[in-house]
């Protein structure tokens, strides 16, 4: 047996580089306890605390959390307006703890329909972090897959308006230029908490060759348990890419 084989199921070598969680529940969870629903994205937003700490402990490179997608502007006005006020007070407190754990945080999405004072925050807690060199943290805000597809085509439709690109020189590698998160390694597994068994528009090209794991629990109750218990899964896949025989992550 071959030593790229030999690894496939040895959790110790099969620990994903990319994780993409799609965080859902906390609405429910709120409402089970007989609260308002931005009491649940409170406690979520521990809950992403102990992912990021689980994800700096187990050497994964990248985590990507879908915290707000295009499609959830349709939301109750004061729910959008409560989670805006969320994210800047977040932002506010964790941007120097991230940068203290070495952590580099993005925020991926549409940001233009956020405020100004909103962006002002971003800017500066994304340039705050921009040279730290341990986990790449990805929050999705104001993302769509779609969005994002559609974003690259745009790009690309002007280089070749402009005669930078010829059209027959467009491939999948040009295409992947100008998606998001292009620097990071693909997405090896998605999470999705909440027990819904669907992925809501999220990062349509990075996971092609995800492998998807879906737990009933409510993200506000996602802890180290539960992420454990997603690797442990992940590490007895066997993920061939459209081949025959199984590949590790290192030979990607």
């Amino acid at each position: 047996m071959s030593p790229a084989k030999q690894q496939v199921n040895n959790p110790a070598t099969s620990i994903p580089r990319h994780v993409a969680i799609i965080m859902d529940g906390n609405g429910r969870w709120a409402k089970q306890l007989g609260k308002l629903r931005i009491f649940g994205h409170q406690e979520g937003a521990k809950a992403v605390r102990r992912a990021v700490s689980f994800a700096i402990n187990h050497g994964i490179e990248a985590l990507t959390l879908y915290a707000f997608s295009s499609e959830n502007w349709n939301r109750p006005p004061q729910e959008v307006t409560a989670l805006m006020e969320l994210f800047i007070r977040a932002l506010d407190k964790e941007a120097k703890n991230l940068h203290k754990h070495n952590v580099r945080l993005k925020i991926v999405g549409d940001t233009q329909r956020f405020s100004e004072r909103l962006r002002a925050k971003i800017q500066r807690a994304e340039s705050l972090t921009a040279a730290n060199t341990g986990l790449t943290l990805n929050i999705a805000a104001n993302y769509g897959g779609r969005w994002d597809i559609t974003q690259a085509c745009q790009q690309i439709a002007v280089l070749a308006k402009n005669g930078s690109v010829n059209p027959d020189d467009i491939d999948e590698k040009m295409v992947c230029q100008h998606i998001n998160l292009c620097d990071l390694a693909p997405v090896d597994l998605v999470i999705r908490t909440g027990g819904e068994h669907r992925i809501s528009n999220f990062l349509l090209w990075q996971i092609a060759y995800a492998e998807l794991y879906f737990t009933e629990v409510l993200w506000p109750d996602f802890d180290e348990l539960v992420f454990e218990g997603a690797l442990n899964a992940f590490a007895q896949r066997e993920r061939r890419f459209g081949g025959t025989e199984p590949a590790s992550i290192k030979e990607l």
